[in-house]
C-alpha cells in the first residue's frame, strides 16, 4: 500500500525477484526449491519487501531454466509440488508478502502435451493450429518460411521430418503458440484462474510483447519502419484487456506486470492503460548509461507517459537476463545498450567503482515515484560471475551462439547465505550435491551472515532504505520535482520534506539545504557529496 493506505499496493510496491533455482536449496540436491524459499521468508520480511516475483516453477524439461513449460498446472519436481506452492503462498501472506509467479504465454516446451499432439498430427491439422507451423520456401520446402531469427541465435524455425517448419523465437525446445486461435486464449485464461484460485496475487508476463505475429509472416526487412511482424503488435492489447477483466473478478488488487521490450516509452505506456495491465518493467532505466542527463531523460519520459495513462512507473536495475548492475557500473564508462544485442562489457571491471555506483543507484531507484524491483542478491552487492568455466555453462544462448555469447548464467549463481566456504548455506549441511553453478570463493565476505549488522554493508543499506521508503510519507507512489543542480548531478524533491541527490559528476557536490541526512550511500564529510554517491535528505 502507499503511505496513505488508500492506493492499490502495486502502485508503490517493492517486489523481490526470486530466481528459484538459485535462491535457497531445501533438500540438498544443489538446486533451489520451494522448501528453501519458505525457509527464508523471515529474511525477506525483515528486508522490507512487499511481494515476491518467482521465476517459472512449472513442470519443465529445463531447456531454458524453466521458461520451457510442459505443464502450467504442475510444479516441477525439482522445486516441489502444487501443495507446497499453496503452503508458500499462505505463509508468505502471513508475513505480509504477496506472491507473483511468472506466466509464460508466448511459447510452451516441446514436451507439452499440445506440442506432442501436434507432432503426431498431420500438416494442416487442428493440433498444429495451436502453434505456428508453415511449409518451407523453395522448390522442396528446404528453406525456412521467412528470415526471422531466434533471440538465442540462429534461425527461428525448425523443420520436422514431414517437411513442416515450426516457429520458435527462442530455443527450438520452445515452440511459439498461435494466439490467433481461440483455444489458446481460453487455455491461458483457465491457467490464470487455476493459480488465482490458489491465492496468487498476480503474474509477471514473460515476453508480453511477443504474443501476436503478423499472420502473413513477412520477412523482417533490414530496417524496420512499420509495425514489427512479431514484436509489440497492437493486437496484443486485446489479450491483456481480457486478462485485466479476469483479474478484477478475484478482488484483492490482483496485478500483472509486463515484460515488454518496446522501441519507445510511448509504446510501453500502451500496456498500462486503464483497461490493460497494471504495470510494466521500465527497461529504458535498466539500460541507461551512468550519466545524469541520460538518466534524467529516461525518468522524465517514463513519468510523463505513465502519468498520462494514470499508471505507476516501475524501476529495475537488474534481473535474471542481464549482467548484474554492480558489474555493469564497474566499468569506467557505462554506455546505454540495446536489449536486441548481447551486453559486451567495455574493459575489465573495477569492483570498488561498481559497488559505489550500485549503492548510489539503489538510493536513486528507491526514491523515484512508483514501484521498484530488487533482483535476488543485489541486496548483497553480488557482482556478475564473469569467469564461470565453460564446462558449467547451461544457458542455451551459449550453444546457440556457437560459443560467442556466454549467456546469462553469470547473474544466476546461487546465493551465499552463511559460512566461509561453498555452498555458503545455499544448501543444507548434509547436501548430497554441489550447487548447480559454482560460487566464487570470495563470496564468503558477501553472505547474509557476514553483512548482517555491518552498517557499511550493502545488505544494511538495502534494509535501511526499504524501511525508510515504507515509513516516509513522501516515498512510493506520487510525483517528483527537479531541483536546480549543476551538470552531472540529479536532485529532486518528493514533497513532504524529502530530497534525493545523486552525484554522477567527477567533483564533490555541496549538499542543498537540509535539516538532516536520512541515509547516504557512504559517509558524508563537510556536507560534500562525493562522486558516485547519493543521499536522502530531510528538508
Amino acid at each position: 500500500m502507499s503511505a496513505t493506505g488508500t492506493a492499490p499496493w502495486w502502485r508503490s510496491a517493492v517486489i523481490y525477484q526470486v530466481y528459484i533455482r538459485s535462491f535457497a536449496d531445501g533438500n540438498g540436491d544443489g538446486v533451489g526449491d520451494i522448501a528453501g524459499l519458505r525457509s527464508r521468508l523471515a529474511y525477506l520480511k525483515a528486508l522490507g519487501v512487499d511481494a515476491l516475483w518467482i521465476n517459472p516453477w512449472y513442470k519443465s524439461p529445463m531447456a531454458d531454466g524453466g521458461y520451457d513449460v510442459a505443464d502450467f498446472r504442475e510444479i516441477d519436481p525439482l522445486f516441489g509440488t502444487v501443495a507446497e506452492a499453496e503452503q508458500l503462498i499462505e505463509e508468505a501472506h502471513r508475513h505480509g508478502i504477496r506472491v507473483i509467479p511468472d506466466i509464460v504465454p508466448n511459447h510452451t516446451s516441446n514436451q507439452h502435451a499440445w506440442f506432442q499432439a501436434a507432432l503426431a498430427a498431420d500438416p494442416g491439422s487442428q493440433e498444429r493450429e495451436r502453434y505456428i507451423f508453415r511449409p518451407g520456401r523453395g522448390p522442396d520446402g528446404a528453406e525456412p518460411p521467412n528470415n526471422w531469427a531466434s533471440v538465442f541465435g540462429g534461425p527461428a524455425w525448425t523443420r520436422l521430418p514431414d517437411g513442416d517448419w515450426y516457429l520458435h523465437l527462442f530455443a527450438p525446445e520452445q515452440p511459439d503458440l498461435n494466439w490467433q486461435q481461440p483455444e489458446v486464449r481460453e487455455e491461458f485464461e483457465s491457467i490464470l484462474r487455476f493459480w488465482f484460485s490458489r491465492g496468487v496475487d498476480g503474474f509477471r508476463i514473460d515476453v508480453a510483447h511477443g504474443l501476436i505475429k503478423d499472420p502473413e509472416l513477412p520477412d523482417l526487412p533490414p530496417r524496420q519502419h512499420a509495425e514489427h511482424p512479431h514484436w509489440d503488435r497492437d493486437a496484443v492489447h486485446d489479450i491483456f484487456r481480457t486478462w485485466r477483466r479476469l483479474a478484477d473478478e478475484y478482488g484483492g488488487d490482483r496485478a500483472f506486470v509486463a515484460e515488454a521490450w518496446t522501441d519507445t516509452p510511448e509504446r510501453l505506456a500502451a500496456y498500462v492503460r486503464g483497461d490493460g495491465l497494471h504495470t510494466a518493467f521500465n527497461f529504458d532505466f535498466l539500460v541507461a548509461s551512468w550519466d545524469a542527463k541520460d538518466l534524467r531523460t529516461v525518468i522524465d519520459d517514463s513519468l510523463t507517459l505513465h502519468n498520462a495513462v494514470e499508471a505507476p512507473a516501475t524501476w529495475v536495475l537488474s534481473n535474471h537476463d542481464v549482467m548484474r548492475h554492480a558489474s555493469r557500473y564497474a566499468r569506467k564508462t557505462v554506455k546505454r545498450w540495446s536489449p536486441t544485442e548481447p551486453y559486451r562489457p567495455d574493459g575489465p571491471p573495477d569492483p570498488a567503482l561498481g559497488t559505489r555506483r550500485a549503492r548510489a543507484a539503489t538510493l536513486l531507484t528507491l526514491a523515484l515515484p512508483g514501484g521498484a524491483y530488487v533482483y535476488q542478491g543485489e541486496e548483497l552487492g553480488l557482482p556478475e560471475v564473469e569467469d564461470l568455466p565453460e564446462s558449467v555453462l547451461q544457458d542455451p544462448i551459449w550453444e546457440r551462439s556457437a560459443h560467442t555469447d556466454r549467456g546469462r548464467d553469470g547473474c544466476r549463481v546461487p546465493l551465499p547465505w552463511s559460512g566461509r566456504t561453498a555452498p555458503f548455506g545455499f544448501s543444507p549441511d548434509d547436501a548430497s550435491a554441489a550447487p548447480w553453478l559454482p560460487q566464487p570463493a570470495d563470496w564468503a565476505e558477501r553472505t547474509v551472515q557476514a553483512q548482517t549488522g555491518d552498517k557499511t554493508s550493502m545488505l544494511e543499506l538495502y534494509r535501511t532504505a526499504l524501511h525508510l521508503r515504507r515509513e516516509h510519507p513522501a516515498l512510493g507512489d506520487g510525483t517528483l520535482t527537479w531541483l536546480d543542480s549543476p551538470d552531472g548531478v540529479l536532485a529532486f524533491g518528493r514533497g513532504q520534506g524529502f530530497t534525493c541527490v545523486v552525484n554522477l559528476s567527477a567533483e564533490p557536490y555541496p549538499l542543498p539545504e537540509h535539516t538532516s541526512i536520512l541515509l547516504s550511500s557512504a559517509p558524508i564529510e563537510n556536507a560534500l557529496l562525493a562522486p558516485d554517491h547519493a543521499a536522502w535528505l530531510a528538508v
